[in-house]
């Protein structure tokens, strides 16, 4: 059935405005601005009153709908019109496969902005804590690489118990040296010849930078300095036990890790993972300190492109790279 040339999905049922607009849930003033484009074009009655039918309440749904999902109602036009011509869904046009498309374009553009500015301010505060404040008085630097006494001890919660024999995702991410990592292509060749061992850590101290409010009282949160002390004394012996690689991985910058590479003397690269992709498609866990998304300490030994064994939790942090040199003692390659 068709109304005034355009469509109608049900029976007609004459209505004004606002009860167009409690039908479709949105408010009048929506309804003005989508009739202000050429998207909702009510027919007149004798006396020049608006006139709304049910084809209206359609379309007026499907501008909301569209809207929540990220096309503006300015570029709603090709839905619209593809239901005008009798579609069933919006979406069934050529056109407005391009205007999803589109849309997606846009979203990349804007991740990519706001992705470049978040770290343009996040290298702008690192550059600001390191040049300090002249007129203040001087206090002691922290001290990273040494662990407080009475830190609370992490608990077991089974968060990364499904973790052995998984293989590791085919996550490309960057790495401190300058180069990429595959992180499937971990763990040796394929005749199983060697591990690889990457530890995820939250994150690490700076001098001039403070850590997050209340860090030490995170169970498993403060050393991870340490633990990188621990790995760079012992990286010839893990490399000695069949390692063929070591990295730490974080959610911190490139520009932040290599800072602590350059610091600590580290024979290995970091891999900076902002996004936590390897978090979410290994379910790993982490957590929430100044609001930021940090991940829990955790290493994992990898061999041929699967996680062979996983450290969790971590405690003492300062001794781990020991622990983790015993593990691989008492089970050497075959």
């Amino acid at each position: 059935m068709t109304r005034g040339g355009r469509f109608s999905l049900w029976a007609e049922d004459d209505m004004q405005i606002s009860e167009l607009a409690e039908r479709a849930g949105v408010t009048v003033k929506a309804v003005r601005y989508y009739e202000s484009l050429g998207l909702v074009v009510p027919d007149r009655l004798s006396n020049g009153y608006r006139d709304y039918g049910d084809e209206h309440v359609r379309a007026v749904a499907e501008i909301r709908e569209l809207a929540a999902v990220g096309i503006a109602p300015s570029k709603a036009t090709p839905f619209i019109e593809c239901l005008g011509t009798g579609h069933i869904h919006s979406d069934e046009c050529p056109a407005s496969l391009a205007a999803y498309r589109d849309g997606i374009a846009d979203l990349d553009h804007a991740i990519a902005t706001l992705t470049a500015r978040r770290d343009l301010l996040a290298r702008r505060l690192d550059e600001s804590a390191l040049r300090g404040f002249p007129d203040a008085p001087p206090t002691p630097p922290a001290d990273f690489t040494a662990l407080p006494s009475g830190l609370p001890r992490p608990v077991d919660d089974g968060a990364a118990d499904h973790l052995p024999g998984m293989a590791l995702p085919p996550l490309v991410l960057p790495a401190t040296d300058g180069r990429t990592v595959d992180l499937s292509r971990l763990g040796g060749p394929a005749s199983g010849s060697a591990r690889s061992i990457v530890y995820l850590y939250p994150l690490t101290g700076r001098p001039g930078v403070d850590l997050p409010d209340g860090w030490d009282a995170i169970p498993g949160a403060r050393g991870c300095s340490t633990e990188a002390c621990d790995f760079r004394d012992h990286f010839d012996d893990l490399r000695t036990a069949g390692v063929d690689a070591v990295f730490g991985l974080s959610s911190q910058t490139r520009d932040y890790q290599r800072e602590l590479v350059d610091r600590l003397q580290l024979p290995f690269a970091m891999i900076s993972d902002p996004q936590h992709r390897v978090a979410d498609a290994l379910r790993l866990p982490t957590f929430i300190a100044g609001g930021e998304r940090l991940y829990s300490r955790l290493t994992l030994v990898v061999r041929d492109g699967a996680i062979e064994h996983a450290f969790y939790p971590i405690f003492p942090p300062n001794t781990h790279a020991q622990q983790v040199l015993t593990w691989l003692r008492e089970n050497p390659l075959a």
